[in-house]
């Protein structure tokens, strides 16, 4: 099945190089130099993965992402100049899947791109429906509930909470969930992993400040806990 990347960049020479190598992985590659020439092709052409540059000339790639995630759950990666902490946290914050930085490695992100269209939908063989006290996780519908009321959750947060829902109350170590969700030829850092799971708290929780169900076990990792 051919893949759609949208590339969101305003330097022609990235657009250029990663356009090329793309395709020579056999990707369909559109590309925009402008945020609304990216917000426009992800509604004429829908994409399976979004790379998004964080400096744009007519609005910053973080306000960008947050209009992508308030109409799609597409995956999205943003590419970012700096490795500032900011920026990166920024960035998933702002409901970007994962991050890279510049300079690109055309082989890197390939193989990120490949993480996260392996991860976008479930496993063949799951039917299970986990009950963790209000929510409901059904692993393949790729679906939760929370009080029978349906949560908006992206990709990842899906992901890392039907990990989490596999262990029946054991503990994940970051790195395990890094390895199960991010994928074992993820080349980041465990940041993510935490930057993740504060988003997932802020949906499932009801007072994300006292999470009562993805709980911190220090010094190990999380749990899930009913």
């Amino acid at each position: 099945m051919n893949r759609r990347v949208l590339l969101i960049d305003d330097d022609p020479r990235i657009r250029q190089v990663l356009g090329l190598a793309l395709r020579g992985e056999g990707y369909t590659v559109d590309v925009a130099e402008t945020a609304a020439a990216g917000l426009a092709t992800l509604e004429d052409n829908p994409p399976d993965v979004v790379l998004l540059d964080v400096m744009l000339p007519d609005e910053d790639g973080f306000s960008v992402c947050r209009r992508i995630r308030s109409r799609s759950h597409v995956p999205v990666i943003m590419v970012t100049a700096r490795t500032d902490s900011h920026d990166v946290v920024a960035g998933l914050e702002s409901g970007a899947d994962d991050y890279v930085s510049k300079p690109l490695m055309a082989k890197e992100l390939s193989a990120r791109i490949r993480a996260l269209l392996r991860r976008a939908g479930p496993r063949q063989d799951e039917t299970e429906t986990f009950t963790v006290g209000e929510l409901t996780i059904r692993l393949r519908e790729a679906e939760v509930l929370r009080d029978g009321i349906p949560l908006s959750l992206t990709h990842t947060e899906f992901k890392l909470l039907a990990e989490l829902a596999r262990e029946q109350g054991g503990v994940c170590s970051r790195e395990t969930l890094l390895q199960r969700v991010w994928g074992y030829d993820y080349f980041g850092d465990s940041r993510i992993v935490d930057v993740h799971v504060s988003r997932l708290r802020a949906k499932v929780e009801r007072d994300p400040s006292h999470p009562r169900h993805v709980v911190t076990v220090r010094g190990h990792g999380y749990r899930l806990v009913p």
